[in-house]
């Protein structure tokens, strides 16, 4: 992850303001809550539903207990049992979910701060 970002704004969500990056990232993702991710969701055309929310918390745990966000294939492992149960990949699932990407869409709206450098799978 970065450790600083060139530009940061102030975006107010609810009766919070949240602190973006100039790639539309949280700063820091302890500003994030549910509502911040329901919010960015809503501003991609994204309604959440019980699948986004799994993922959304596996990527949370996973950043606090490894202090970074997942790699993309960690989801798609994560995803894969119940993608498979359903015909697909856990990949597939992951793109069906987050249809303009991992990077794009769930780390966004999982509050993590912008990945350095990732795998899209």
């Amino acid at each position: 992850m970065r450790t600083r970002p060139d530009m940061i704004t102030e975006i107010a969500i609810g009766d919070r303001v949240v602190h973006f990056d100039e790639h539309g990232f949280l700063v820091d993702p302890e500003e994030w809550d549910e509502s911040i991710a329901v919010e960015l969701a809503r501003r991609q055309n994204i309604e959440l539903m019980s699948d986004h929310w799994d993922v959304i918390g596996y990527m949370r745990r996973f950043l606090a207990e490894h202090g970074v966000a997942a790699d993309a294939r960690f989801v798609m492992r994560f995803l894969e049992e119940r993608a498979h149960k359903r015909g697909k990949s856990g990949r597939d699932l992951l793109f069906e979910l987050f249809p303009y990407g991992y990077v794009g869409q769930a780390c966004r709206i999982s509050g993590m701060r912008q990945p350095r450098a990732w795998s899209t799978g």
